[in-house]
Formats: structure tokens, sequence, C-alpha cells
């Protein structure tokens, strides 16, 4: 990839880097330091960053969120380089892990509604998807791709998939404030997410870039987390955003997509 060359980033939240300083665009809670920033910093390219917190694969493709056009109308036909990380919120993947643990912790203990109460509440919280539902974001995904490779024909794509939020070290209750019922069904709805990734780049041709393998060492519980946990702070009382990439996690994909164009 040669220095100066057009870098467009997009996607939702795990490209745009939410509480991670400095904050450059904050109704995109889009980071200075997310994974985009620190490619471009390090080759040199001309770096357009249009990922936008809360994201679907439709903000991408033709739906305006808050002032934001549609996202691929920042790629034209001088763009040389496309990194996409989308489709989680599509499945509320992110969404449905923070209501889940919300709603385990303020249940805990079950005094407070009692017992039965809070069981009902904790029964309410399902992370399981049908084949439909990844297949869908793995369509959806596609015509992404397809779409960039029309308006960027020069372009190299990438598929950034998501990072790793359960690992095999990462403990029920311990760790995350989800039972041992609910904890492994979000690796589950992480692997649908992955594999939708992985049939988005075989349809297209598009390069893949496996940021939830690479990172499964890296989860929420392990020596060095890659990704937030868990947190009723908001940030601006010295709390996070919950359940995303931090510093050290951006930082890690960074590295896994200037090792693939570097390759």
């Amino acid at each position: 990839m040669a220095s100066g060359s057009r870098y467009v980033a997009l996607g939702s939240s795990f490209a745009a880097g939410p509480g991670i300083s400095p904050i450059v665009h904050p109704p995109a809670g889009r980071s200075g330091n997310n994974y985009a920033h620190l490619v471009a910093a390090e080759l040199g390219l001309d770096l357009t960053d249009v990922s936008y917190s809360g994201a679907t694969t439709a903000h991408l493709l033709d739906t305006p969120q808050d002032d934001a056009p549609p996202q691929l109308e920042a790629l034209t036909p001088d763009t040389k380089l496309v990194t996409i990380t989308v489709g989680g919120n599509d499945l509320e993947y992110v969404g449905t892990f923070l209501r889940g643990s919300f709603l385990n912790t303020i249940a805990k203990p079950a005094t407070i509604f009692g017992r039965r109460v809070a069981n009902r509440i904790r029964a309410r919280v399902s992370y399981l998807k049908d084949e439909a539902s990844y297949q869908a974001v793995a369509d959806s995904l596609t015509k992404v791709v397809e779409q960039a490779q029309e308006r960027s024909p020069d372009a190299r794509i990438l598929l950034v998939d998501y990072l790793s939020l359960v690992g095999r070290g990462t403990r029920p209750r311990l760790d995350v404030p989800l039972n041992e019922e609910q904890l492994p069904s979000i690796a589950m709805m992480a692997d649908g997410l992955a594999g939708a990734f992985a049939k988005a780049a075989a349809a297209t041709g598009a390069d893949l870039v496996t940021a939830s393998a690479a990172s499964r060492d890296h989860a929420i519980g392990s020596a060095e987390p890659w990704t937030t946990g868990f947190t009723l702070l908001p940030p601006t009382l010295g709390g996070f955003v919950p359940y995303h990439p931090n510093a050290a996690g951006m930082r890690g994909v960074a590295d896994l997509i200037i090792e693939v164009l570097r390759t």
C-alpha cells in the first residue's frame, strides 16, 4: 500500500472505538486511536474514517445515521483501501449482552425483587439466533462489499470481523454477570457472526481479517483483555463503554490489518 493512498474506514462501534481517548467525533463515538487511525499513521495513508457507533449494515448501504449519510458514499474511484467492521448491531449482539448483564446485576440479590421475579427476568434474556439471522448478515455484508467494489474498483477491501468478548477463560458470574447457561450462547452468537464474515469474504473475494480468532486468548477475564468488561458507571464518572474494544484491542486489530496488507 503506497504512502498517501486514500483509505476509507467503514463500520460500527467496533471500528469507531467509543471510550478510547481521544474521541475525535463525539456523535459517532469515533476515536483517534481506533484501528483505522493506527493503520493510517503507520502506513502513511490518507484516512477518511466514517465509522459510527450503532451502525448496522443498512447504515453503510442506504440509510442515513443521525446527520451522517450512508457510509458507502465516502468511497470514491481513487480509494485504494477499505476496511469494514459491521453486522453485530444487525443481530443486537452487544446490545443483548448488555441487557442481560444489566438485568442480572439489578436482579442481584434476588431478594430485591423476589427470587421468582429475578428468575423470570433472567429467562427473558436470549442470546440464540436462528441460522436465517446469520445468513441475513452474510448477505448484507456481501452487498456492502459488492457496492464498495463498484464504487472503488481499484481498492483492496478488508472485512475485519469482531474481537472476541468471551473466551475459554471467561468465567460466568465472576468475569461477566451472566450465568452458566447464558455465557456459552454469547460465544455461539460470536461464532455465527464470524461465520457471516467468512461467507461474505468467500462470496466476494474480499480479504478477511479474523480478529475474532486472534483475540480469543485476549477475551474478558484473560490476563491481557482486548475488550472491556461490564460496568454500570458512565464514562464521565470513571467508567468505560462496556463490551467494546479497548486501546490494546484496537492496537491488536491494527497489527493484524498491517500484517495482511504487507503479505
